[in-house]
């Protein structure tokens, strides 16, 4: 045998000549390359390095017989412009592993029938488990499948808290927003959210109002604002909340594209940002954070971690450790220049 994996009658390296290289028998260098069995770290090491001094690859028809996997996940997705499930893919793709486990995507566009049809297609294709993601933090209805068939769901939870779900910490983007305003001075604080029918937007402006009450702060201008996920949103409500309090010097935005708005409205009226008020979205969407000048200080909601423990979790319940409950992920704060942090040149 050559070191390209290649016999000197030309054919290509096998399992039988991994394990006969590696001293094993062939079930434990079958078991060594698929991650299976109680194996010493020594036996997976020396199987593993005989495989890649064979240049052998475990075909994945050769790895679902040995297994009785297919090695393929489902991600079913409601967001049709990707904006949400695109991150979370990236993030499911990385902690399944490169190659190791392929994933079909199926886009719902937010219809429950065509839902069906695809976990019906994606069961009868015998996939080893479903992600399932949303665009809002809201519980969903939990989806229809054969037992032993694993379901997480990330962004949107199941209702059912004895399933396994991954969502966005919005209570705590509410306290690191008004942490960040009160260090840098901000006392006067609105805030302007999205639709008041939806956790993403009632939650965040409930926990800033909770941050601010306790040090001895009200919202300044009452009661959050709730409207659309728009632009034109964050311009009206600036309007408003202006006219009611003039002296505000600072906006909590539930998203990017409430947060533009906001900016474009308190400019019209003769107030800079951040000099005068300083401005904080939500979501980190990088044609809206940074499209224009001044370039938004954001929360991120770490939508790739979401999907990377997902799928951690999907993974642990294809070996035979499911968990139930609620994992929240706590986003993180990106400063800009709306809140007075300059941009980091090039």
């Amino acid at each position: 045998m050559d070191p390209q994996g290649v016999s000197a009658r030309g054919r290509a390296a096998t399992l039988a000549d991994v394990a006969r290289l590696a001293g094993v028998s062939v079930g434990t260098a079958s078991k060594a390359l698929n991650g299976r069995g109680q194996l010493r770290s020594e036996t997976r090491s020396a199987v593993v390095a005989a495989a890649e001094k064979l240049g052998f690859t475990m075909n994945g028809v050769a790895r679902a017989l040995h297994s009785g996997r297919t090695y393929t996940v489902g991600l079913v997705a409601t967001d049709d412009v990707g904006r949400f499930y695109f991150p979370v893919l990236l993030g499911a793709e990385d902690a399944l592993g490169p190659g190791r486990i392929a994933v079909f995507l199926c886009d719902t566009r937010g219809d429950p029938v065509r839902e069906r049809l695809y976990v019906d297609t994606l069961v009868g294709r015998r996939v080893d488990g479903l992600i399932v993601t949303g665009c809002v933090t809201d519980p969903r209805p939990p989806i229809d499948v054969p037992e032993g068939v694993p379901v997480v769901y990330a962004i949107a939870p199941s209702a059912d808290p004895r399933d396994a779900s991954v969502t966005i910490d919005n209570e705590r983007a509410g306290r690191l927003a008004v942490e960040h305003l009160l260090g840098a001075g901000r006392r006067r604080i609105g805030c302007i959210s999205g639709r008041d029918d939806q956790r993403s937007a009632t939650q965040r402006a409930e926990s800033a109002a909770r941050v601010l009450a306790e040090a001895g702060l009200a919202l300044t201008g009452g009661a959050p604002r709730y409207g659309a996920w728009s632009e034109e949103w964050g311009r009206q409500a600036a309007h408003q909340l202006l006219t009611v309090a003039p002296d505000l010097d600072a906006v909590i935005c539930g998203s990017d594209q409430v947060a533009r708005g906001v900016v474009d409205a308190l400019e019209r009226a003769g107030r800079s940002v951040p000099g005068d008020v300083a401005v904080i979205g939500f979501d980190n969407w990088d044609v809206m954070a940074t499209g224009r000048s001044p370039a938004l200080t954001t929360l991120d909601p770490q939508l790739e971690l979401i999907g990377r423990r997902a799928a951690q979790r999907l993974l642990e319940a294809i070996d035979g450790r499911p968990s139930g409950g609620v994992e929240t992920v706590a986003p993180s704060m990106v400063f800009r220049g709306s809140t007075g942090v300059p941009v980091a040149g090039p």
